[in-house]
């Protein structure tokens, strides 16, 4: 706050004006104001727009969606089958996730770490699996082993490990010092630390993190199928293809109830543990 105030006096007070930022700061939030407007102009003028096709979008929608009016039940013991195969995609790659994240969370803490060279051995792990999006994972393995359920277990688990890794070895950062301490005092060898004052204070953490992870994975699981990675994608490609409408709304919607499902499954067991 800056105050410009009149001559002193015994009225001063009364007269005085408050701006909350001086002309410097002023003229820097518009000069700051003014290039996001640049950089957003400018990214609009690169993306090349076709405006038409923009203006025609919610006639074009709304034909979409009467096309898929009333959803087809043909073929739904594939749709039910696929549904199960991305389940069991999210479960057993959020399962090895979990157990393949906790050494390195254990070198990307630094109160647990050995040495500075796994300290950035942990990091870059933690930031590669995360700096690459799960469909990017997929399309790499699809290459690699071929499409299949194989290659969208192993895309998910490469892109949860940083996620699980990252939070876990904060929480780990993050404990307190004093049952370590104790343990130490009492000669105690670095794995018994780790199984009596580290594990049990990162445990709540650990299971919700899982939990959580695993929400996100069945999400995520749901479109694998598009790249060929297994899954519900790969049927609701084929439906896209062919243009069975009515097939798709029904894909859309058993993917929304899969979505529900794990959501409140998710929440409850999260309310469960912590």
């Amino acid at each position: 706050m800056v105050a410009t105030s009149q001559p002193t006096g015994p009225d001063a007070i009364a007269h005085r004006e408050w701006s909350r930022y001086t002309p410097k700061e002023r003229w820097r939030r518009y000069g700051v104001m003014a290039l996001v407007a640049l950089a957003v102009v400018w990214s609009l003028s690169t993306i090349n727009v076709i405006w038409p096709w923009l203006w025609d979008a919610p006639q074009q929608m709304g034909d979409l969606f009467g096309r898929m009016f009333p959803p087809s039940l043909e073929g739904w013991e594939n749709i039910a089958w696929t549904l199960l195969e991305t389940v069991n995609i999210a479960t057993i790659a959020t399962f090895f996730a979990v157990f393949l994240s906790l050494p390195v969370a254990l070198i990307s803490a630094q109160n647990t770490t050995p040495n500075r060279f796994t300290l950035w051995l942990g990091r870059f792990i933690l930031v590669s699996s995360r700096s690459v999006n799960t469909i990017i994972w997929a399309l790499l393995f699809v290459a690699v082993f071929g499409p299949g359920v194989l290659a969208g277990i192993l895309a998910i688990i490469f892109r949860s490990l940083g996620f699980l890794g990252k939070l876990l070895g904060e929480a780990i950062e993050e404990i307190d010092r004093a049952p370590i301490e104790a343990l130490e005092a009492v000669g105690a060898s670095r794995f018994k630390i780790l199984v009596y004052g580290i594990i049990p204070q990162v445990m709540p953490t650990f299971f919700a993190v899982s939990i959580l992870r695993w929400d996100i994975n069945l999400r995520e699981s749901t479109v694998l199928g598009l790249v060929g990675a297994g899954g519900i994608g790969i049927i609701l490609q084929g439906a896209i293809d062919t243009f069975a409408w009515q097939t798709v709304a029904t894909i859309l919607l058993a993917i929304i109830g899969l979505v529900i499902i794990g959501e409140a499954i998710s929440a409850y067991l999260r309310k469960k543990v912590i």
